[in-house]
């Protein structure tokens, strides 16, 4: 993930159980992402007089009722968005569970996922919330690929761990099985993504003539899509994403998965660092929601288990 954002950039994430993905995705629509739109829905439940951690919140959030969260609604099982237009997923529950606690909702906006940060930034969202890796670059406003600060860093509070996954069409791997493999190939990942940052680390490492070709796209969809298509030898993902589209795409004929997951790393919550008080809110909420066991019932629910934390931390990421 790059200072710009993404899920996904350079940093730790625990291994999601692949079992748990599948079972779950067969009984899910994957959709593709809409405009840059607000999913209007109310899932949050209490009012703010009753909700038990209200008071944590910054007034302007209170008085306003919802929180905006910036969110690229196309990465399924974390986020997506189904038949009628709704965002779901594993964020949007977990968002959900949060605003309970909160007494507001967490409204979800459609954007791209390197553009989020940005948003952010600018005050388009209050928080951004969309399978993003915390990592001391977007920490820090960093960009990976040059060391230069390139913006004002963010505040991360983590929830979940997850690593990162190679996929090829199912049954034409092209030998290649891990990262070390990619040399003489094209590879499909998502931009700004931490997939895009080990492509490009790969890259360098290769020796003349057997260049490592990376194409990157707006949204994993169109990463699948290139693959399906035999435009790009291979593509890659958070796993429980790339575990998502093996199960369901052309019925399970289209993809597989090659090699093991690398990079487990927390995903985060990116809140702009002026805004500590909301930063410690949303926190205090997810341990919530981790204590009552609403948690493990919503990452049960989404094949999630594996990536489990006993308790949500401030910038845990490296």
């Amino acid at each position: 993930m790059t200072a710009s954002s993404t899920r996904r950039t350079t940093a730790a994430r625990s291994p999601l159980a692949a079992a748990g993905v599948i079972a779950v995705a067969g009984a899910l629509l994957l959709t593709g992402c809409g405009d840059q739109t607000k999913d209007k829905s109310k899932d949050s439940g209490a009012s703010v007089s009753s909700a038990p951690l209200a008071d944590k919140l910054p007034k302007e959030i209170r008085d306003k009722g919802r929180i905006e969260v910036g969110s690229d609604i196309a990465y399924a099982p974390v986020e997506f968005k189904d038949s009628s237009g709704k965002a779901v997923g594993l964020d949007p529950d977990l968002a959900a569970a949060m605003g309970k606690q909160l007494g507001v909702t967490l409204e979800f906006q459609n954007g791209t996922f390197d553009a989020l940060l940005t948003g952010l930034r600018s005050g388009r969202y209050d928080i951004a919330m969309s399978a993003m890796t915390d990592n001391k670059n977007r920490q820090e406003g960093v960009d990976p690929d040059t060391g230069k600060k390139v913006g004002e860093g963010v505040d991360f509070v983590d929830y979940l761990t997850a690593g990162v996954s190679i996929y090829t069409r199912k049954g034409d791997t092209q030998g290649i099985n891990g990262w070390s493999d990619l040399c003489g190939k094209k590879i499909a990942v998502e931009r700004g993504t931490v997939s895009e940052d080990l492509a490009k680390q790969e890259a360098k490492k290769c020796p003349s003539g057997k260049k490592l070709t990376i194409e990157p796209f707006d949204d994993d969809q169109q990463s699948q899509t290139r693959l399906r298509s035999g435009g790009v030898d291979a593509a890659s993902s958070d796993f429980p994403v790339a575990a998502y589209a093996v199960k369901t795409s052309g019925g399970g004929k289209d993809f597989q998965i090659v090699g093991q997951q690398v990079e487990a790393a927390p995903y985060g919550i990116a809140v702009a660092k002026k805004d500590a008080q909301l930063r410690d809110a949303l926190q205090a909420a997810m341990n919530a929601v981790i204590k009552s066991g609403e948690y493990a019932k919503i990452l049960q629910k989404w094949g999630a288990q594996d990536g489990a934390v006993k308790e949500s931390v401030i910038n845990g990421g490296k």
